[in-house]
């Protein structure tokens, strides 16, 4: 006779104090997923989600690396269960990358010319002042503003 599956997991140490922070992102995530997208340019349907995961993202990643307030455990918990991006996060390490956006923004392959979004250009660089990234709807990202 076969093995039964269950979906049961069991949640790390800590979890009661960052779950119903998590729940309600996922809850507004839900809602911009489905939201009506009448008279929106079609870059700009995705835009609420990307803010959300970054959201999301931010939101564990401030409590393991900059707060210490949850164990090793429930971050990898997170980053596992994919309440948080682990790329994303990987990034924000980096110097230069504190601030980013998303992943589409530093990607020559999604750009003119091979180069990365407008939004990673400081802003005493630009030449327009108020710029959105077309990707995830960013007013500027770069580690320098």
């Amino acid at each position: 006779m076969p093995k039964v599956k269950t979906n049961r997991v069991s949640y790390p140490e800590g979890w009661e104090l960052i779950e119903p922070t998590l729940r309600e992102l996922q809850a507004k995530m839900r809602e911009a997923e489905n939201d009506p997208h009448d008279g929106k340019r079609k870059c700009e349907i995705l835009w609420p989600i990307f803010k959300i995961a970054h959201q999301k993202s931010r939101y564990v990643f401030d409590l393991y690396h900059r707060r210490k307030e949850i164990s090793k455990e429930l971050y990898e918990f997170c980053l596992d269960q994919g309440y948080a991006d682990r790329n994303l996060i990987a990034k924000w390490k980096k110097p230069g990358y504190e601030r980013l956006c998303c992943l589409r923004c530093m990607q020559p392959r999604d750009h003119n010319f091979a180069t990365t979004c407008v939004c990673q250009v400081p802003k005493h660089l630009r030449e327009e002042k108020v710029i959105e990234c077309v990707h995830c709807g960013c007013g500027g990202c770069a580690s320098g503003d």
